[in-house]
Protein backbone atom coordinates (compact mmCIF):
# COMPACT_ATOMS: atom_id res chain seq x y z
CA UNK A 1 0.00 0.00 0.00
CA UNK A 2 3.11 2.59 0.66
CA UNK A 3 4.02 1.78 -3.24
CA UNK A 4 1.32 3.66 -4.38
CA UNK A 5 1.34 6.83 -1.89
CA UNK A 6 5.64 7.25 -2.59
CA UNK A 7 4.80 7.35 -6.21
CA UNK A 8 1.91 9.93 -5.25
CA UNK A 9 4.63 11.80 -3.02
CA UNK A 10 8.04 11.65 -5.66
CA UNK A 11 5.47 13.19 -8.46
CA UNK A 12 4.27 15.64 -6.17
CA UNK A 13 7.54 16.85 -5.42
CA UNK A 14 8.71 16.96 -9.30
CA UNK A 15 6.12 18.93 -9.92
CA UNK A 16 6.28 21.08 -6.87
CA UNK A 17 10.52 21.72 -8.87
CA UNK A 18 9.14 21.86 -12.26
CA UNK A 19 6.38 24.85 -10.57
CA UNK A 20 9.18 26.43 -9.31
CA UNK A 21 11.45 26.37 -11.96
CA UNK A 22 8.94 27.87 -14.36
CA UNK A 23 7.92 30.56 -12.21
CA UNK A 24 11.95 30.91 -11.93
CA UNK A 25 12.31 32.01 -15.40
CA UNK A 26 13.41 35.61 -16.15
CA UNK A 27 10.24 37.61 -18.70
CA UNK A 28 12.40 39.22 -19.47
CA UNK A 29 15.36 37.03 -20.69
CA UNK A 30 12.63 34.77 -22.64
CA UNK A 31 11.21 37.99 -24.23
CA UNK A 32 15.00 38.44 -25.37
CA UNK A 33 15.57 34.87 -26.23
CA UNK A 34 12.55 34.50 -28.35
CA UNK A 35 12.91 37.75 -30.36
CA UNK A 36 16.71 36.30 -31.21
CA UNK A 37 15.30 33.21 -32.04
CA UNK A 38 12.54 35.21 -34.80
CA UNK A 39 15.72 36.94 -35.80
CA UNK A 40 17.66 33.97 -36.93
CA UNK A 41 14.66 32.18 -38.20
CA UNK A 42 14.02 35.49 -39.93
CA UNK A 43 17.90 35.26 -41.48
CA UNK A 44 17.43 31.96 -42.45
CA UNK A 45 14.17 32.47 -44.51
CA UNK A 46 16.42 35.25 -46.31
CA UNK A 47 19.06 33.12 -46.81
CA UNK A 48 16.96 30.35 -48.50
CA UNK A 49 15.73 33.46 -50.61
CA UNK A 50 19.24 33.93 -51.54
CA UNK A 51 20.06 30.24 -52.70
CA UNK A 52 16.84 29.72 -54.47
CA UNK A 53 17.90 32.91 -55.87
CA UNK A 54 21.02 31.54 -57.16
CA UNK A 55 19.71 27.81 -57.68
CA UNK A 56 17.17 28.56 -60.15
CA UNK A 57 19.36 29.09 -62.43
CA UNK A 58 20.71 26.15 -62.86
CA UNK A 59 18.19 23.89 -64.80
CA UNK A 60 19.73 20.58 -64.33
CA UNK A 61 18.44 20.79 -60.53
CA UNK A 62 15.18 20.76 -61.47
CA UNK A 63 12.06 23.28 -61.16
CA UNK A 64 11.85 23.59 -57.61
CA UNK A 65 13.73 26.73 -56.82
CA UNK A 66 12.14 28.25 -59.46
CA UNK A 67 8.75 27.32 -57.77
CA UNK A 68 9.92 28.73 -54.50
CA UNK A 69 11.53 31.83 -55.72
CA UNK A 70 8.13 32.33 -57.57
CA UNK A 71 6.11 32.14 -54.25
CA UNK A 72 8.48 34.94 -52.57
CA UNK A 73 7.42 36.90 -55.21
CA UNK A 74 3.86 36.24 -55.17
CA UNK A 75 4.18 37.25 -51.20
CA UNK A 76 5.56 40.42 -52.37
CA UNK A 77 2.65 41.12 -54.97
CA UNK A 78 0.18 40.55 -51.63
CA UNK A 79 2.17 42.43 -49.72
CA UNK A 80 1.92 44.94 -52.66
CA UNK A 81 -1.85 44.79 -52.48
CA UNK A 82 -1.83 45.12 -48.68
CA UNK A 83 0.10 48.31 -48.42
CA UNK A 84 -0.53 49.76 -51.45
CA UNK A 85 2.68 49.52 -52.85
CA UNK A 86 4.70 48.81 -55.88
CA UNK A 87 7.85 47.16 -54.41
CA UNK A 88 7.89 43.77 -52.70
CA UNK A 89 7.27 41.70 -56.23
CA UNK A 90 10.15 42.72 -57.40
CA UNK A 91 13.31 40.09 -57.34
CA UNK A 92 15.29 43.47 -56.29
CA UNK A 93 13.83 44.44 -53.32
CA UNK A 94 13.75 41.02 -52.06
CA UNK A 95 17.64 40.70 -52.10
CA UNK A 96 17.77 44.20 -50.45
CA UNK A 97 15.72 42.97 -47.35
CA UNK A 98 17.68 39.81 -47.46
CA UNK A 99 20.81 41.82 -47.20
CA UNK A 100 19.62 44.38 -44.54
CA UNK A 101 18.39 41.85 -42.37
CA UNK A 102 21.69 39.55 -42.51
CA UNK A 103 23.67 43.10 -41.73
CA UNK A 104 21.05 44.02 -39.11
CA UNK A 105 23.03 40.59 -37.12
CA UNK A 106 26.41 40.27 -37.95
CA UNK A 107 27.16 44.02 -37.80
CA UNK A 108 25.96 44.36 -34.16
CA UNK A 109 27.36 40.92 -33.27
CA UNK A 110 30.69 42.02 -34.39
CA UNK A 111 30.28 45.93 -33.36
CA UNK A 112 29.77 44.80 -29.79
CA UNK A 113 33.52 43.73 -29.63
CA UNK A 114 34.73 46.72 -30.88
CA UNK A 115 32.23 48.95 -28.60
CA UNK A 116 33.40 47.23 -25.67
CA UNK A 117 36.73 47.29 -27.25
CA UNK A 118 36.86 50.77 -27.75
CA UNK A 119 37.45 50.19 -31.00
CA UNK A 120 34.18 51.69 -33.30
CA UNK A 121 36.74 53.86 -35.19
CA UNK A 122 37.65 50.59 -36.36
CA UNK A 123 34.33 50.23 -38.43
CA UNK A 124 34.40 54.20 -40.15
CA UNK A 125 37.77 53.40 -40.94
CA UNK A 126 37.55 49.89 -43.01
CA UNK A 127 34.62 51.59 -44.77
CA UNK A 128 36.80 53.92 -46.52
CA UNK A 129 38.83 51.31 -47.45
CA UNK A 130 36.06 49.44 -49.02
CA UNK A 131 35.18 52.93 -50.71
CA UNK A 132 38.64 52.74 -52.20
CA UNK A 133 38.19 49.41 -53.41
CA UNK A 134 35.06 49.84 -55.07
CA UNK A 135 37.00 52.80 -56.77
CA UNK A 136 39.59 49.99 -58.06
CA UNK A 137 36.96 47.77 -58.64
CA UNK A 138 35.89 50.26 -61.05
CA UNK A 139 38.97 50.86 -63.07
CA UNK A 140 40.59 47.50 -63.26
CA UNK A 141 36.18 46.19 -64.87
CA UNK A 142 36.93 49.31 -66.88
CA UNK A 143 40.32 49.14 -67.77
CA UNK A 144 40.19 45.15 -67.79
CA UNK A 145 37.05 44.00 -68.67
CA UNK A 146 37.26 41.93 -66.21
CA UNK A 147 33.38 40.82 -65.13
CA UNK A 148 33.71 39.89 -61.57
CA UNK A 149 32.27 41.09 -58.75
CA UNK A 150 32.67 44.92 -57.96
CA UNK A 151 32.21 44.27 -54.57
CA UNK A 152 34.35 41.20 -54.39
CA UNK A 153 37.36 43.53 -55.42
CA UNK A 154 36.06 45.90 -52.44
CA UNK A 155 35.88 42.93 -50.32
CA UNK A 156 39.27 42.25 -50.93
CA UNK A 157 40.98 45.94 -50.40
CA UNK A 158 39.19 46.11 -47.37
CA UNK A 159 40.54 43.17 -45.68
CA UNK A 160 44.09 43.61 -46.85
CA UNK A 161 43.30 47.36 -45.21
CA UNK A 162 42.31 45.63 -42.34
CA UNK A 163 45.21 44.02 -41.80
CA UNK A 164 47.34 46.69 -42.46
CA UNK A 165 45.64 48.59 -39.36
CA UNK A 166 46.24 45.27 -37.31
CA UNK A 167 49.77 45.51 -38.56
CA UNK A 168 50.04 48.93 -37.67
CA UNK A 169 48.63 49.56 -34.34
CA UNK A 170 50.44 46.61 -32.98
CA UNK A 171 54.24 47.67 -34.48
CA UNK A 172 54.69 51.50 -34.90
CA UNK A 173 55.09 54.17 -31.47
CA UNK A 174 52.48 55.86 -32.78
CA UNK A 175 49.54 57.16 -30.14
CA UNK A 176 46.30 55.25 -29.89
CA UNK A 177 44.00 55.71 -32.95
CA UNK A 178 46.75 57.51 -35.03
CA UNK A 179 47.25 54.54 -37.67
CA UNK A 180 43.12 53.56 -37.65
CA UNK A 181 42.99 58.13 -38.68
CA UNK A 182 45.63 57.57 -41.09
CA UNK A 183 44.18 54.92 -43.13
CA UNK A 184 40.23 56.53 -42.77
CA UNK A 185 41.57 59.54 -44.30
CA UNK A 186 44.84 58.01 -46.71
CA UNK A 187 42.27 55.29 -48.28
CA UNK A 188 39.03 57.70 -48.60
CA UNK A 189 41.83 59.98 -50.44
CA UNK A 190 42.38 57.08 -52.77
CA UNK A 191 39.33 56.36 -53.62
CA UNK A 192 38.39 59.81 -54.43
CA UNK A 193 41.40 60.47 -56.74
CA UNK A 194 40.53 57.37 -58.21
CA UNK A 195 37.27 57.84 -59.10
CA UNK A 196 37.78 61.06 -60.35
CA UNK A 197 40.94 60.26 -63.15
CA UNK A 198 38.46 57.11 -63.68
CA UNK A 199 36.03 59.19 -65.09
CA UNK A 200 38.08 61.03 -67.70
CA UNK A 201 39.96 57.63 -68.98
CA UNK A 202 37.46 54.34 -68.20
CA UNK A 203 34.75 53.49 -70.73
CA UNK A 204 32.40 53.13 -67.34
CA UNK A 205 29.94 54.84 -66.39
CA UNK A 206 30.96 55.82 -62.25
CA UNK A 207 27.90 56.94 -60.16
CA UNK A 208 29.20 56.77 -56.93
CA UNK A 209 26.48 58.25 -54.82
CA UNK A 210 24.62 55.12 -54.49
CA UNK A 211 27.83 53.32 -52.43
CA UNK A 212 28.46 56.53 -50.50
CA UNK A 213 24.84 56.88 -49.24
CA UNK A 214 23.53 53.31 -49.66
CA UNK A 215 20.51 52.44 -52.05
CA UNK A 216 18.26 49.52 -52.46
CA UNK A 217 18.90 49.29 -56.13
CA UNK A 218 22.91 48.77 -55.51
CA UNK A 219 22.04 45.30 -54.44
CA UNK A 220 23.04 42.68 -56.67
CA UNK A 221 22.28 39.22 -57.03
CA UNK A 222 25.93 38.65 -56.31
CA UNK A 223 26.01 41.39 -53.83
CA UNK A 224 23.24 39.65 -51.77
CA UNK A 225 24.69 36.25 -52.11
CA UNK A 226 28.02 37.24 -51.03
CA UNK A 227 26.42 38.72 -48.23
CA UNK A 228 25.12 35.56 -46.88
CA UNK A 229 27.82 33.17 -47.56
CA UNK A 230 29.92 36.36 -45.47
CA UNK A 231 27.02 36.23 -42.50
CA UNK A 232 27.12 32.17 -42.30
CA UNK A 233 30.64 32.83 -41.73
CA UNK A 234 30.87 35.64 -39.42
CA UNK A 235 28.04 34.18 -36.96
CA UNK A 236 30.08 30.58 -37.11
CA UNK A 237 33.57 32.07 -36.27
CA UNK A 238 31.67 34.25 -33.27
CA UNK A 239 30.20 30.89 -32.03
CA UNK A 240 32.98 29.41 -32.17
CA UNK A 241 35.57 31.56 -30.23
CA UNK A 242 33.05 33.37 -28.26
CA UNK A 243 34.78 32.92 -25.35
CA UNK A 244 38.40 33.85 -26.61
CA UNK A 245 37.19 37.05 -28.05
CA UNK A 246 35.43 37.62 -24.64
CA UNK A 247 38.05 37.29 -22.29
CA UNK A 248 40.19 39.43 -24.85
CA UNK A 249 37.41 42.19 -25.07
CA UNK A 250 37.57 42.45 -20.99
CA UNK A 251 41.05 41.85 -20.18
CA UNK A 252 43.69 41.51 -22.87
CA UNK A 253 46.72 41.60 -20.55
CA UNK A 254 45.29 38.79 -19.00
CA UNK A 255 44.88 36.91 -22.13
CA UNK A 256 48.85 37.73 -23.03
CA UNK A 257 49.64 35.91 -19.62
CA UNK A 258 47.12 33.27 -20.51
CA UNK A 259 49.15 32.62 -23.51
CA UNK A 260 45.65 33.25 -25.51
CA UNK A 261 46.74 34.32 -29.01
CA UNK A 262 45.60 37.97 -28.71
CA UNK A 263 47.03 38.85 -31.98
CA UNK A 264 45.71 36.29 -33.65
CA UNK A 265 42.37 36.91 -32.68
CA UNK A 266 42.86 40.65 -32.91
CA UNK A 267 43.47 39.97 -36.44
CA UNK A 268 40.35 37.85 -36.81
CA UNK A 269 38.63 40.64 -35.22
CA UNK A 270 39.42 43.31 -37.61
CA UNK A 271 38.72 40.83 -40.66
CA UNK A 272 35.28 40.10 -39.63
CA UNK A 273 34.61 44.12 -39.20
CA UNK A 274 36.12 44.02 -42.76
CA UNK A 275 33.73 41.79 -43.80
CA UNK A 276 30.56 43.03 -42.16
CA UNK A 277 30.96 46.94 -43.50
CA UNK A 278 31.34 45.85 -47.61
CA UNK A 279 28.42 43.76 -47.15
CA UNK A 280 26.57 46.50 -45.18
CA UNK A 281 27.63 49.36 -47.56
CA UNK A 282 25.37 47.81 -50.37
CA UNK A 283 21.96 49.52 -47.93
CA UNK A 284 24.10 51.78 -45.68
CA UNK A 285 26.83 53.59 -47.77
CA UNK A 286 30.08 54.09 -46.78
CA UNK A 287 29.74 57.29 -44.93
CA UNK A 288 26.88 55.43 -42.64
CA UNK A 289 28.10 51.76 -42.76
CA UNK A 290 29.89 52.58 -39.20
CA UNK A 291 26.46 53.69 -37.73
CA UNK A 292 25.34 49.51 -37.53
CA UNK A 293 28.33 48.56 -35.80
CA UNK A 294 27.76 50.83 -33.41
CA UNK A 295 24.67 52.33 -32.62
CA UNK A 296 22.47 49.31 -31.61
CA UNK A 297 25.49 48.71 -29.23
CA UNK A 298 25.49 51.56 -27.90
CA UNK A 299 21.74 51.75 -27.57
CA UNK A 300 21.69 48.29 -25.82
CA UNK A 301 24.33 49.17 -23.75
CA UNK A 302 22.05 51.53 -21.81
CA UNK A 303 19.55 49.01 -21.02
CA UNK A 304 21.14 45.44 -20.52
CA UNK A 305 22.73 44.37 -17.60
CA UNK A 306 25.69 41.65 -18.95
CA UNK A 307 27.42 41.59 -22.09
CA UNK A 308 25.56 38.69 -23.34
CA UNK A 309 22.46 40.33 -22.82
CA UNK A 310 24.10 43.41 -24.79
CA UNK A 311 24.54 41.03 -28.25
CA UNK A 312 20.97 39.94 -27.66
CA UNK A 313 19.52 43.40 -27.37
CA UNK A 314 22.23 44.48 -29.69
CA UNK A 315 20.77 42.12 -32.59
CA UNK A 316 17.84 43.03 -31.82
CA UNK A 317 17.69 46.47 -31.75
CA UNK A 318 19.75 45.99 -35.05
CA UNK A 319 17.19 44.22 -37.00
CA UNK A 320 14.43 46.50 -35.84
CA UNK A 321 16.25 49.18 -37.45
CA UNK A 322 16.78 47.97 -40.47
CA UNK A 323 13.44 46.91 -41.03
CA UNK A 324 12.29 50.59 -39.90
CA UNK A 325 14.08 51.82 -41.80
CA UNK A 326 13.42 50.01 -45.12
CA UNK A 327 9.48 50.56 -44.12
CA UNK A 328 10.21 54.91 -44.01
CA UNK A 329 12.87 54.99 -47.04
CA UNK A 330 9.54 52.81 -49.35
CA UNK A 331 6.98 54.67 -47.70
CA UNK A 332 8.88 58.04 -48.14
CA UNK A 333 11.18 57.76 -51.33
CA UNK A 334 14.03 58.23 -49.49
CA UNK A 335 17.19 56.42 -49.16
CA UNK A 336 18.02 53.22 -47.14
CA UNK A 337 20.89 53.76 -45.17
CA UNK A 338 19.83 57.49 -43.90
CA UNK A 339 16.53 55.86 -43.00
CA UNK A 340 17.73 52.84 -40.91
CA UNK A 341 20.77 54.68 -39.24
CA UNK A 342 17.85 57.59 -38.18
CA UNK A 343 15.25 54.50 -36.85
CA UNK A 344 18.19 53.20 -34.44
CA UNK A 345 19.65 56.54 -33.47
CA UNK A 346 15.63 56.75 -32.13
CA UNK A 347 16.30 53.69 -30.58
CA UNK A 348 19.16 54.82 -28.81
CA UNK A 349 17.87 57.97 -27.76
CA UNK A 350 14.78 56.06 -25.80
CA UNK A 351 17.72 53.46 -24.30
CA UNK A 352 19.31 56.91 -22.84
CA UNK A 353 16.14 58.20 -21.55
CA UNK A 354 14.80 54.88 -20.31
CA UNK A 355 18.55 54.14 -18.72
CA UNK A 356 18.40 58.10 -16.80
CA UNK A 357 14.75 57.93 -15.47
CA UNK A 358 15.65 54.08 -13.78
CA UNK A 359 19.02 55.71 -12.53
CA UNK A 360 20.47 52.49 -13.71
CA UNK A 361 24.71 52.34 -13.38
CA UNK A 362 26.68 52.03 -16.16
CA UNK A 363 28.41 48.82 -14.98
CA UNK A 364 28.37 45.34 -17.17
CA UNK A 365 28.90 42.00 -16.19
CA UNK A 366 30.97 40.15 -18.50
CA UNK A 367 28.37 36.76 -18.51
Amino acid sequence: MSGPDEHATETAHLSEERSRSVDSIDPRRAVELLGVTLVGILGALMIGFVALDWLRHYPSLGTLPTTAFEQFLIAGMWADYVLGTNVFQHPFMWRSIATGVLVGIVGPLVGTYLVHRQMALIGETLAHTAFAGVAIGLLVIGLTGFDGSLLFVALLVSVVGALAVQWLTERTSTFGDVPIAIMLTGSFAVGTLLISWGRGHVPVTIDIEDFLFGSMAVVTADGARMMAILSVAVVAIVAVTYKQLLFITFDEQAARVAQLNVSGYNTLLVVMTAVVVVGAMQVLGVILVAGMLVIPVAAASQIARSFRETLYLSILIGQISVLGGFAFAIGSSLPSGGSIIVVAITFYLVAVATSLLAGRSAAISMH
